[in-house]
């Protein structure tokens, strides 16, 4: 058989994670001669060989476990003069379609080699290879070479350099390589000193002695302390400004994950999977600190999935808090200098000497019915590669909303979202914010030609769109959010519910309900008295609920934890409700505010969803009988509270439930569930559940966040589907 010539293009997550060693392979198994390199797009493989239907077949069914191929194109070429095939240089391009690989967790080879005394990588806190470890973290430019990455300030050593060009080795081209000779290094900072020896014995000493740390990780620092020590964690809340939101524990394995947590057996694959995300699971014990997460029922937990962490549990045997080092509402910290400066509290610090180039939290998850349930789309995840349902021709930024921001772009038939940003209510968090836009512009060296954005005004992502010299386009909260299910709308019936978000008609919204992509049913609206104050404290909006059924002196007299606790605000609150000069929502999430007010388990909130949080520990059996009576008139849905009912919340949730089977049976379409509210899993399986009786068939999101992280990629769908 005669030899053909042939260019292969190959676009995907196909830059470090092994793919032209595979094709090097590949090419030596078939006798093929020719060359392999990283360009813009991806990967370009000049090709001689026999029979190019086996080579393109095997290419695809035999791919490097991390790689994602989304596009493969040929063409005949002239034949070249060669009798190998080789490994070239990477090509630089004046644009780039190459889809950036997420950071990924030690894969097994790697974690037998870190534990071999015979290896040079023996204890190395940074072992990785084609398979696993650092990616994004560590990028600077396209196309993924070490020279592009932080590790091109290290000089491979010979052996790394010999593992590293033979094709037989799992090192074959690994970008990150490195020993404990030539590769990065870790310093412990205590106070004064500086100690570089033995640095992760004396971290877990200083642990076991309750002191407060900041140990950098993949994608930035995490604040590290023993879970089991109620003064330490209570030092770290207090430092962080954090009082009540829940921290996440870090654990050396499954065995200890399960001492701590109730794992299903898709929970447990999810926290063991290679993206090592922390996952939501039900408290198992008592003995964390009860300032873990307190009020709730749940704990999030992560495996030790880099080595540094895990050789930091060969000397330590208790869970560890690993929360994102900063203060509350800021971005991770990934310098020394900036621990110092910002977290001056911590004992110690331990550091190493590779630069974190695009700093990045850890991704937090639920599993709701037997699926992965993204929250935090963050390492391991991200940059998330979605593929559109077609080809477009404009280059597109979406800015997403203003709480859990997200940045997406879209080009040809590409969708890329971005991590978990963070909330933007710092000038921080803005900078942050405009870093991811201007990094996505790095990586792929163009401007766009169309700028979307969310249509409140207010919002920062707004105002950064108006800084852009290019057409801009408004797309309504809502829709987004509904649209990022990435499923055709007009199909389903959409139960968008979440905290708050400027409707099409200028007005609050927050508990929607949409017939394709037309808003059909809402609930009735509430009143905000003190407006946004009423965001974080439920009380009022408990109050306002009970001013639209009780005359003031009744109100007065009602034996409620919020009426008592409030009492002395209550005539100055009922003047001001009657005023009817207030902000009002139809905000879903603001009822939740109102029940864990009337239960009185919480009457301000110091973290976003705090009330669902804390409602969702009270709820016992759920029935969809057991509910208020409410009415759909005029497609207004209005719940008639009994605000002294024992069982009040599940009622409530009760009676959510049954609205979505009321409205799914009378519009005969999918049901569609997007927006924070859905974030309460209690809630979300128990409405599934009902459906499934009823055979009612139902979607939601999964990889992309349900919350408004998902906004981004929802503002995308509506733009390019109109």
């Amino acid at each position: 058989m005669d030899i053909h010539f042939y260019k292969i293009s190959i676009s995907g997550i196909v830059q470090g994670v092994g793919f032209r060693p595979f094709v090097y392979n590949l090419a030596y198994k078939h006798n093929c001669i020719g060359e392999v390199y990283n360009d813009a797009d991806g990967v370009l493989i000049k090709l001689g060989c026999k029979d190019i239907e086996v080579f393109l077949d095997e290419l695809q069914a035999l791919a490097p476990p991390l790689a994602k191929i989304t596009k493969i194109t040929q063409e005949t070429i002239e034949p070249f003069e060669r009798s190998d095939f080789v490994i070239r240089q990477s090509h630089d391009a004046n644009s780039s379609t190459t889809i950036l690989s997420p950071d990924i967790a030690m894969c097994d080879a790697c974690k037998k080699e870190l534990f071999d005394p015979t290896s040079k990588r023996y204890k190395y806190p940074f072992i990785n290879c084609t398979h696993c470890g650092v990616r994004y973290s560590i990028i600077k430019n396209l196309p993924y070479d070490r020279i592009n990455t932080a590790m091109g300030v290290f000089m491979m050593c010979d052996a790394c350099k010999k593992e590293y060009e033979d094709p037989t080795s799992r090192m074959f081209h690994a970008q990150p390589i490195g020993c404990n000779d030539c590769g990065v290094k870790t310093f412990l900072h205590v106070n004064t000193t500086t100690i570089q020896k033995d640095t992760l014995y004396h971290t877990a000493e200083l642990l076991k002695e309750g002191k407060l740390g900041a140990i950098k990780a993949v994608g930035g620092f995490h604040l590290v302390c023993d879970a089991t020590d109620e003064n330490t964690v209570q030092k770290l809340r207090q430092n962080k400004h954090r009082p009540t939101k829940p921290l996440a524990i870090l654990v050396k394995d499954f065995a200890m994950a399960k001492k701590y947590g109730v794992f299903s057996e898709k929970e447990k694959e999810v926290l063991l999977s290679k993206e090592a995300p922390i996952v939501l699971v039900k408290k198992n014990r008592s003995d964390l600190a009860s300032a873990i997460a307190p009020g709730i029922d749940k704990v999030g937990i992560m495996v030790a999935s880099n080595p540094l962490h895990l050789l930091l549990f060969e000397y330590i045997d208790t869970p560890l808090v690993a929360t994102s080092a900063n203060l509350s509402g800021e971005p991770i910290i990934t310098t020394k200098e900036d621990i110092e400066q910002k977290l001056p509290f911590v004992d110690f610090i331990l550091d190493y000497n590779r630069e974190i180039i695009n700093a990045i939290d850890d991704s937090v998850v639920q599993v709701v019915d037997e699926k992965l349930c993204i929250l935090r789309l963050a390492r391991g995840y991200a940059p998330l590669h979605l593929k559109l349902p077609k080809k477009i021709d404009e280059k597109v930024l979406a800015l997403g909303a203003n709480q859990k921001a997200s940045v997406a772009i879209a080009f040809e038939d590409n969708l890329i979202l971005s991590p978990y940003i963070a909330d933007l209510d710092t000038i921080e968090s803005i900078e942050h914010f405009q870093s991811m836009i201007a990094n996505f512009k790095r990586f792929y060296n163009f401007d766009f030609d169309v700028v979307l954005h969310d249509s409140h005004p207010a919002y920062e992502s707004t105002k950064i769109a108006q800084t852009f010299d290019t057409k801009k386009v408004a797309i309504t909260h809502h829709k987004a959010h509904l649209l990022s299910v990435m499923t055709e709308p007009s199909e389903c019936v959409s139960f968008v519910f979440d905290g708050t978000g400027l409707g099409e008609d200028g007005e609050l919204w927050g508990g929607e309900v949409f017939v394709a992509k037309e808003r059909k049913y809402h609930f009735k609206p509430l009143v905000l008295l003190g407006g946004e104050k009423a965001i974080k404290e439920c009380y009022r909006v408990a109050l306002s609920k009970l001013f639209e059924v009780y005359p003031l002196d009744e109100v007065m007299e009602l034996e409620l934890d919020v009426v008592k606790r409030y009492k002395s605000k209550i005539p100055l609150l009922y003047h001001l409700f009657q005023s009817k000069k207030n902000l009002k929502t139809s905000s879903v999430g603001r009822l939740f505010d109102m029940v864990a007010s009337i239960v009185g388990v919480l009457h301000e909130q110091t973290y976003e969803g705090e009330a669902g949080l804390r409602t969702e520990a009270l709820v016992g059996t759920l029935t969809r009988e057991k509910r208020f009576e409410f009415t759909i008139q005029e497609g207004v849905i209005d719940i008639a509270f009994d605000f002294f009912a024992s069982d009040f919340v599940e009622r409530f949730y009760a009676t959510l439930c049954s609205i979505v089977i009321t409205l799914a049976k009378q519009e005969e379409k999918k049901v569609l569930f997007s927006g924070g509210v859905w974030q309460n899993k209690t809630l979300l399986e128990f409405v599934i559940s009902e459906l499934q009786k009823e055979n009612i068939p139902y979607t939601f999101n999964t990889i992309v966040p349900i919350n408004d992280s998902g906004i981004s990629v929802g503002q995308i769908m509506e733009y390019i589907n109109g």
